[in-house]
């Protein structure tokens, strides 16, 4: 049978058919899927990029409010910066800026800065036992300088 303008009906029902298994076979590739591919899990440095920025700014704050102490505290904040553009690159993020920002009297005290020092060598401390090789030594060395930044705050 000839359907109109020359088309036979075997070859219209033969293109239906390889149509639809078209479309099943994309489907099947997820392009109609709903399911959203799932988010990417953190990179485990990333608690450490984020204490060593809130550190800095600590440590930026307290010297906004106490200039006397700059001398004192400036390089420990700079160790931090430092930190946070290593682990940045190794993350391959673009490094976040430190801001001292903070609501009027949130003034950290060196009594204060000591405390988060010693937190943030524990969460070092537990990301270096954990860590790649690596990425072991820059975690360890973090630790360390953080434990340092604690007794020098003594």
């Amino acid at each position: 049978m000839v359907l109109t303008g020359g088309v036979k009906r075997r070859q219209l029902l033969g293109a239906a058919a390889g149509a639809a298994v078209g479309v099943s076979g994309v489907a099947g590739c997820g392009l109609f899927d709903g399911d959203p591919e799932p988010a990417p899990q953190p990179d485990p440095l990333q608690p450490l990029l984020d204490e060593a920025v809130r550190l800095a700014a600590s440590y930026d704050r307290t010297i906004a409010a106490e200039p006397g102490l700059r001398e004192r505290l400036s390089p420990l904040a700079g160790d931090h910066r430092a930190h946070a553009a290593e682990l940045a690159a190794v993350i391959g993020v673009t490094a976040p800026s430190v801001a001292p920002s903070a609501a009027a009297g949130d003034t950290p005290t060196l009594a204060s800065l000591r405390r988060s020092e010693q937190a943030a060598q524990k969460t070092a401390a537990a990301a270096c036992r954990t860590a790649p090789a690596d990425r072991a030594a820059l975690t360890g060395s973090i630790a360390a300088a953080r434990a340092a930044h604690a007794e020098a705050l003594r």
